[in-house]
């Protein structure tokens, strides 16, 4: 039976069901008066999560209330009501894993990963902690005194938390990734987001052992948690089993961790959380989450089995959640929690300039590319950009093509010489080798000493600094150079600009990641509703499977 656009009680009833399985066993009890018809009360019905929703047909008329109860008890009414469909009340909280909430004190399986250079900034962590949403500040390619600066001020905001912060994988510098761990463990930051590790290394072992300890019970303890942001499943084994012995022997030896501690690593796995990073802005593999996240969720289930940990590792997903759509796709397909990315670098408290956010909330989602990264250049590493309002990721691409195709900058022909210089430095070769020569004489002196008799390194080493510094640009909002902003950017941001495309989300100024967390949340709870009512015979129109951000 198929009911819609129909005149009932001088009101034109727009729902469509088609109704194939309704039981006449149990009934609907309450007041007539409760029942609407209309397309706008109906919704309104639908989004009282905190309430029950009946779906029932009087006379030739079917609509919806929150309104009175179950009963197998038939009474006579002035109208015959039939139940077609029902569903309990339905809360955010009910997506997701509900030990990721009780782990890290959320209140939403949801959180927010790390955007390198302070983007994923102090006040983005801050906002979406008071609020109990979990984001992880992006400490990745800042100075520890940055680091240890932002440190004080979000612990100073937020004493008992929630927030996390990033440890980005720095194999050409690991003396940077261990300056990041020596001020966790300094100042007692207990959740790590691990991003970009292509391997287990005695830096992330030395934060996870650290923490380690047997409370009064005698059970494990794990203070030092680490959630894992992996795109492939030879790190993701690395992760979810225990940390090497080697490694571990290292550690006692160097008199970092105990034996006790080393012993309890060995029984516990190095990460709490996998987080699958499919097709998203920055470092990607670009990886479909439909086939990531089932192979990841496999994988985490066999390694289950070997180690029988009492505490199961959680598996998340992260890369292209940007709609109430994707986000409850990802939990129907099993995700224990989400992490957006992109979406939140247009918001107001991202660390980035108003023209980057400008940019971001006009990127549809064909408006992304690869490009070279700065801190994995030599290697061929790619991370997904911005294509639309600049020329950074094709002028990096360029970059890499002269590094592979030569062996020095004096192999490099003249007229690509004066164009490097002209167009994408804007100063000569000697300027710019000059500036890294600094730059490298406080960071990294032995690596300098090696570019002076390597001259394939010296080239890499110039062509990082533009590298580097575009990124830099994007987030200060460099005047002169909009042209050559590297902005961090996968096709999520354009999803979510169609979605709230006529909402008050729509303007940049609008976005903040507090709003942007709740109305996806808020949506997939509603979406999940629509759908259990479909499961249960139901052919709703389409008119009700949008959840549309209002202020």
């Amino acid at each position: 039976m198929i009911i819609g656009d129909k005149v009932i009680n001088g009101r034109k009833n727009t729902l469509k069901f088609e109704v194939s399985n309704s039981n006449p066993q149990v009934l609907w009890e309450g007041a007539l008066n409760s029942i609407y018809y209309d397309q706008a009360e109906i919704k309104s019905r639908f989004l009282s999560l905190h309430k029950p929703c009946y779906v029932v047909k009087v006379g030739d008329g079917i609509g919806i209330t929150n309104e009175g109860y179950l009963s197998t008890i038939s009474r006579p009414t002035s109208q015959q009501t039939e139940l077609l469909a029902f569903v309990p009340p339905i809360s955010t909280k009910q997506l997701g894993n509900a030990s990721f909430l009780s782990s890290y004190g959320v209140k939403f399986a949801y959180a927010t990963g790390a955007m390198a250079g302070g983007i994923a900034s102090e006040e983005m962590v801050i906002a979406l902690g008071k609020e109990k949403i979990l984001s992880s500040f992006g400490a990745g390619g800042l100075s520890p005194n940055r680091v240890e600066a932002a440190i004080n001020d979000i612990q100073q905001a937020l004493p008992n938390g929630p927030y996390a912060f990033n440890l980005i994988h720095s194999p050409a510098e690991p003396e940077i990734e261990r300056a990041a761990v020596d001020l966790y463990l300094k100042y007692g930051v207990r959740i790590v987001e691990a991003s970009a590790f292509l391997d287990l290394t005695p830096n992330i072992v030395y934060y996870r052992a650290a923490g380690l300890s047997l409370n009064a019970a005698n059970q494990i303890e794990i203070k030092n948690k680490i959630i894992a942001k992996i795109s492939r499943s030879e790190v993701a084994s690395k992760f979810m089993q225990p940390a090497p012995i080697k490694i571990l022997k290292e550690l006692v030896a160097q008199r970092l961790i105990t034996e006790l501690q080393a012993n309890l690593a060995a029984r516990v796995p190095v990460a709490d959380d996998i987080t699958t990073e499919a097709d998203s802005g920055g470092h990607t593999d670009n990886r479909p989450l439909v086939c990531l996240l089932p192979s990841i969720m496999a994988l985490r289930d066999k390694i289950q089995q070997k180690y029988a940990y009492e505490q199961p590792i959680r598996v998340g997903a992260a890369g292209g959640i940007a709609t109430p759509q994707s986000a409850l796709a990802a939990f129907m397909m099993g995700a224990a929690y989400i992490v957006t990315g992109s979406i939140n670098q247009s918001c107001v408290e991202a660390g980035t300039s108003q023209y980057t956010k400008q940019l971001l909330a006009q990127a549809e989602m064909t408006d992304v590319m690869m490009a070279p990264a700065a801190d994995m250049f030599e290697m061929g590493v790619k991370l997904q950009v911005l294509k639309r309002g600049t020329m950074f990721g094709l002028r990096g691409q360029k970059l890499y093509e002269l590094y592979r195709n030569y062996n020095s900058l004096d192999d490099i022909p003249l007229p690509e010489r004066d164009k490097l210089e002209k167009q994408v430095f804007r100063q000569s070769i000697d300027e710019v080798w000059e500036k890294t020569t600094a730059f490298l004489l406080q960071r990294n002196p032995e690596k300098l000493a090696q570019a002076g008799t390597n001259p394939k390194l010296k080239m890499a080493l110039i062509f990082r600094w533009y590298l580097g510094l575009s990124s830099r640009w994007s987030s200060s909002g460099e005047k002169g150079r909009e042209v050559d902003y590297q902005i961090w950017c996968g096709p999520a941001m354009g999803s979510f600009n169609d979605w709230v495309c006529g909402s008050y989300l729509a303007e940049p100024n609008n976005r903040r990641v507090v709003d942007v967390a709740h109305h996806i949340m808020i949506g997939a709870t509603y979406l999940h509703r629509i759908q259990t009512l479909k499961t249960q015979g139901l052919e709703i129109s389409d008119c009700y499977n949008h959840y549309l951000p209002i202020a």
